[in-house]
């Protein structure tokens, strides 16, 4: 049985990864991929200790230090979380696999959301994309539409726009970007903003060609000629695994206490996947080593 196993590979869970392992933790890393959301931003501006890095080179980063304490790792993805009687956990992967823990993090992020409309399922990697920074680049010199109105969906239009031939922005009602990344939109002359439009459909024969908005408050219609269309509307919580324990909040977020707590014995939520307040990288490792050093305390008083 471990004393402790991290469920992601994102900033909170490397973090997590790394306090364990300074702790000396019989810790087991479980994860699809390392990197998380952050492999999917150009920009970090906001990191502390570097002006500037990209997504995937601050990862990087992270992972070499996770790799220099030889911490285990199983490339799976976490199913099911259950406790035992003896308070312990039993979590199940994708392929089966079952693991006991005295204590678990849980560091699994957030996913994108879907537009759910027709065309969005049928085009998925063949025109329809959630990645601006790992799809941009195949769209150079053609015409793409970007789907959102936060940060993402502004900063995916920018990168998209010193790529793409023009880009398309539809917004639903209003933006909720940084002033600082509407800034650096305005002076693309290559972005076409659409606010107040929403997506009908995504439509094609082998790949997209075209995409259907109307007015959210109107009868207008458009049909506009497009070969990408990224989708970025927001993320959803990576928490079902761990819905039968855990409270969640209307967005499906894990509520937690300020020591990353989740109100059940030995498990803790870190980074995106709990209800704090921002979703930021530096947050997340905060949470990450938080979370590690609360579940190092609650072995310590177990033994």
């Amino acid at each position: 049985m471990y004393e402790l196993l991290i469920i992601g590979g994102g900033p909170a869970g490397m973090t997590a990864a790394v306090y364990a392992a300074r702790k000396k933790m019989n810790a087991l890393l479980i994860t699809k991929e390392f990197g998380g959301q952050p492999m999917w931003t150009m920009e970090i501006e906001n990191y502390m200790g570097y002006q500037f890095i990209t997504g995937p080179e601050l990862m990087a980063k992270f992972e070499e230090q996770v790799q220099r304490f030889a911490t285990p790792i199983k490339y799976e993805e976490i199913v099911q979380l259950r406790r035992n009687d003896d308070g312990s956990f039993t979590l199940v992967s994708d392929e089966g696999n079952e693991y006991q823990a005295k204590s678990v993090i849980i560091a699994s992020g957030k996913r994108p959301r879907r537009l759910e409309v027709p065309g969005e399922e049928e085009f998925t990697g063949k025109g329809v994309s959630y990645c601006a920074t790992c799809d941009g680049p195949l769209f150079a010199g053609k015409t793409v539409a970007v789907i959102g109105s936060g940060n993402s969906a502004v900063q995916a239009a920018i990168e998209l726009g010193g790529v793409a031939d023009k880009v398309y922005l539809v917004v639903r009602k209003k933006y909720r970007a940084d002033a600082i990344l509407m800034d650096k939109l305005r002076v693309l002359d290559n972005v076409v903003e659409l606010v107040g439009y929403v997506v009908k459909e995504i439509v094609g024969e082998q790949v997209v060609e075209k995409f259907i908005i109307s007015q959210t408050e109107g009868n207008e219609t458009k049909e506009l000629a497009v070969q990408g269309v990224f989708v970025e509307i927001g993320l959803k919580p990576n928490s079902e695994f761990a819905e039968s324990l855990v409270n969640l909040n209307g967005e499906r977020e894990i509520a937690v206490d300020c020591a990353t707590g989740t109100g059940i014995p030995g498990l803790f939520a870190a980074g995106d996947v709990n209800d704090g307040p921002d979703k930021q990288i530096v947050i997340a490792a905060g949470d990450g080593a938080k979370a590690a050093l609360m579940a190092y305390n609650y072995v310590l008083r177990q033994a």
